[in-house]
Order: structure tokens, then C-alpha cells, then sequence
């Protein structure tokens, strides 16, 4: 399917349009519809990492030195089935974004690129979707609500900002876990194919980012400016939320796992891990001036 180019487009849209290219000649140049190391048993021994141990939501909390090895092993199963169904989850809102936005007249000369977004990300999931039924039985429920409308001044923007949060933090996990030797092999796939292709996704989405806060900030009132970035903080509360699953600790056998969740979400040491791995996207926002105050 081919999408035409808005015209005229602005000295901005021209530079995103030469990035649009680019991006597009490098998806299709690196295109791989590989299957993967997929074991050929329907089960995997559980007694082998699929999550870094250093990356586990209990790592370094109080409760990590009371779980056995091989409680720790199985819990990385269960968590790496949480991880792969929330990006099920913010893919499937991704893709029904870019969608809405192939033919919007603010960001049709993306559409190119949002064609081949759409491609890859249709791909992720059925890999994670695949790891999910196969190995667990099930996905995850959605944990991340959404209860407001956006101001429809501002809805590009908080769409296209919050793909670049989320992707931001799920590729700096993908990075780590993808170079990591202890996990199993399909673990290891899985987070190297994502990191291949997401790096794409975030070079276009910080751009994208860019320039839609740049024509934002010449009409939003400052009001709709605050309430903008406080949505974005929350945003990035809400995603690190996901990651401390309740299901995930009961199926791995933990006892009490609501009250888990809540004391180890609020442990020094988890929050010294969300602060580590979201560095990266924070720095980018408040350099640029979206979220300000204390980084």
C-alpha cells in the first residue's frame, strides 16, 4: 500500500520526511522473518532463567533473599510472561494509533514509515503472543487503565510521546537482556529481535516527538502545558506499574502477592532500578523541555 506525501510540507516535515526514507529503506533492507530458536518441546524446563535476575521486579527488595534459586528461576518465567503480554497489549494500542493517524492530515506524510511500524509491530506480537500461549497457557490481562479523554489539541503529541516512553523503557530491558548469556535461547531472541527493529521505532519517535511539542508549545496555554506533563509523568508511573504483576507472583508461588506487589514496588532498591532504566527517556524529555523540573 502506498501513501502520498502531504504537500507542502514544512521545513520540519521535510527533514522527518528524509528520515521517513531513510528508516524505510533500512526496515525493508533488514527485514528478517526469522522463526527464531523456538524449542521444539511444548514445555520449558523452568529451571533456567528467562528474565535477568538483576532485572526481576524482587531483585535486591527485601523479599529476594528469601526466595530459593529455584523460586527466583520460576519467577523469571512468570515475569518474562508479563513483560511479552504488556507489550501485547501497548502494541496492540500502537498499532490502532498509527492506523487512525495513515491518512490524518496532520500526519499523513509519515504514513510510509507508520505502514512499516504497523508490519513490524504486528510481528513482535505474534512472537510474544507465541511465547505466551505456548509456554504459559494464557496472556496477561491489561493492567494499564486509561480513563481520560486527551484534549484533542494535544492528542499526536501524548499518542506519539507515549510509544517513545514505553518503547524507550522496554528497549533498554530488550538491550540488556538480549546480551545476556544466562537466559534461555528463545528469551534471548526475543529481546535482540525486538531491540533490532525498536531502535528504528525510537529514532522516528523522538523526532516525531520533537516537533509536535515544538508546534505545540506556539498554541497551548500554559494550563494545558502543565496538564500535558502531568500526564506524561503519570505515564511513566503507570508503565513501571505493569511490571510488578500480582498474577505473576501467585503463579510463581509467592504468598500474598497484592501485598508483594505493593511493598515491592515501594522498596529503595526497585526504585533505584526504575530510576536507572528510565534515565535515558527522562534526560530526552527534559532536555527538551517537555517534562520539567527534577529529572
Amino acid at each position: 500500500m502506498t501513501h502520498p506525501i502531504a504537500a507542502p510540507p514544512r521545513p520540519a516535515d521535510a527533514q522527518l520526511g528524509e528520515l521517513v526514507q531513510h528508516l524505510c529503506a533500512e526496515s525493508a533492507r533488514e527485514h528478517q522473518p526469522a522463526a527464531g530458536p523456538w524449542p521444539a518441546a511444548a514445555t520449558l524446563d523452568r529451571h533456567q532463567w528467562f528474565t535477568s535476575p538483576e532485572l526481576v521486579s524482587l531483585y535486591a527488595t527485601a523479599r529476594w533473599p528469601e526466595l530459593s534459586d529455584a523460586q527466583r528461576r520460576e519467577l523469571s518465567f512468570w515475569e518474562a510472561v508479563n513483560f511479552y503480554s504488556q507489550n501485547i497489549h501497548g502494541e496492540r494500542l500502537l498499532i490502532d494509533g498509527l492506523r487512525a493517524r495513515l491518512d490524518s492530515p496532520g500526519t499523513a506524510f509519515l504514513a510510509p514509515y507508520l505502514a512499516r511500524m504497523i508490519e513490524e509491530e504486528e510481528r513482535h506480537s505474534a512472537y510474544f503472543t507465541r511465547f505466551c500461549e505456548r509456554y504459559a497457557g494464557r496472556i496477561y490481562p491489561e493492567r494499564m487503565l486509561t480513563l481520560a479523554q486527551d484534549p484533542p489539541q494535544a492528542a499526536d503529541f501524548l499518542f506519539f510521546a507515549r510509544v517513545m516512553i514505553f518503547e524507550d523503557i522496554v528497549d533498554c530491558l530488550n538491550i540488556r537482556m538480549a546480551a545476556d548469556d544466562r537466559l534461555v535461547a528463545v528469551a534471548r531472541w526475543i529481546n535482540h529481535d525486538h531491540h533490532r527493529e525498536e531502535r528504528r521505532h525510537l529514532a522516528f519517535g523522538r523526532r516525531v516527538v520533537l516537533r509536535l511539542f515544538a508546534d505545540g508549545l506556539r498554541e497551548w496555554p500554559q494550563p494545558l502545558l502543565d496538564e500535558i506533563r502531568a500526564a506524561l509523568a503519570g505515564y511513566v508511573h503507570a508503565v513501571w506499574r505493569t511490571f510488578y504483576n500480582p498474577q505473576a507472583y501467585a503463579d510463581a508461588g509467592l504468598d500474598e502477592p497484592w501485598r508483594l506487589a505493593t511493598e515491592a514496588f515501594a522498596d529503595p532498591a526497585a526504585e533505584a532500578h526504575r530510576a536507572a532504566i528510565s534515565r535515558r527517556c527522562l534526560r530526552f524529555l527534559h532536555k527538551h523541555g517537555i517534562l520539567v523540573g527534577a529529572a
